[in-house]
């Protein structure tokens, strides 16, 4: 299984807009963030957590060919306003494209796209098939178990695929769920920024938590502007490194 970060960066993505903080004008790629989404490839198949606005850059970037399903995470904008782009996938296929997601999120793409939902043609529209995230289920032989977390008030979604889990927008994680990433090996865990938000785990936060669960190696995403990358990584524990956008790593299912 091979996982690619499309996108590393929070809902304004790093450059913001009218910023001249010194990570905005930073001339390190790695402080270069567009919104977060994650790709996972595997058995031939590719797998994205997350439409972002930014997704039809990534996915040029990343020279993606197919897309097979699609997981969502929740409805916010920075991860489900670039759904439309999806059908550049689907132009060649006659069966639409698996989306699982949240009753909350399902509800939200069915309002927001109502237009692919009418039987347009495939070059206009979207061709999408709702399916419940709720429950654990397998794609292609990869487990997906939902992991459910807090967004402030927002229940919404992470994702565990065998000994890797995937966990973004988060201020708090309910002992069930802390349960269910028990044994995870590598975790991608949102953090903010340094200072306290009401609905993201800031550095700190992101460090207890990893700490309780306890993953040989851990990477930071959905970060703000306030995080330098070379600077962050300096205080940081040897096994928790911040994700940074095109980065892929090799994992065992």
């Amino acid at each position: 299984m091979r996982i690619t970060f499309l996108g590393t960066g929070t809902s304004s993505g790093v450059p913001r807009i009218a910023c001249d903080c010194d990570v905005c004008r930073s001339t390190d790629p790695r402080n270069h963030r567009l919104r977060c989404s994650l790709l996972i490839e595997h058995d031939g198949r590719a797998l994205v957590i997350d439409t972002p606005p930014d997704l039809r850059t990534q996915s040029l970037r990343q020279g993606l060919r197919r897309l097979d399903a699609l997981l969502f995470t929740h409805a916010h904008a920075d991860h489900l306003y670039g759904l439309d782009d999806v059908r550049c996938f689907r132009l060649e296929e006659r069966e639409p494209l698996p989306c699982y997601a949240d009753a909350r999120t399902r509800e939200r793409i069915a309002v927001v796209f109502d237009y692919a939902f009418r039987g347009g043609h495939p070059s206009s529209v979207p061709q999408l098939a709702l399916h419940d995230a709720e429950t654990p289920t397998t794609l292609w032989g990869l487990p997906v178990q939902p992991i459910p977390v807090l967004h402030g008030r927002l229940p919404v979604l992470g994702y565990r695929f065998g000994r890797f889990a995937y966990v973004t927008d988060c201020s708090a994680i309910p002992p069930a769920s802390m349960a269910l990433l028990g044994g995870v090996e590598v975790l991608v865990l949102g953090a903010l920024r340094h200072r306290e938000h009401p609905t993201h785990f800031n550095v700190e936060q992101a460090l207890a938590a990893i700490a309780t669960i306890g993953p040989r190696h851990a990477w930071l995403t959905h970060i703000a502007h306030d995080l330098d990358h070379e600077a962050t990584e300096a205080c940081l524990p040897a096994q928790v490194r911040l994700a940074y956008d095109g980065l892929s790593l090799e994992l065992e299912p």
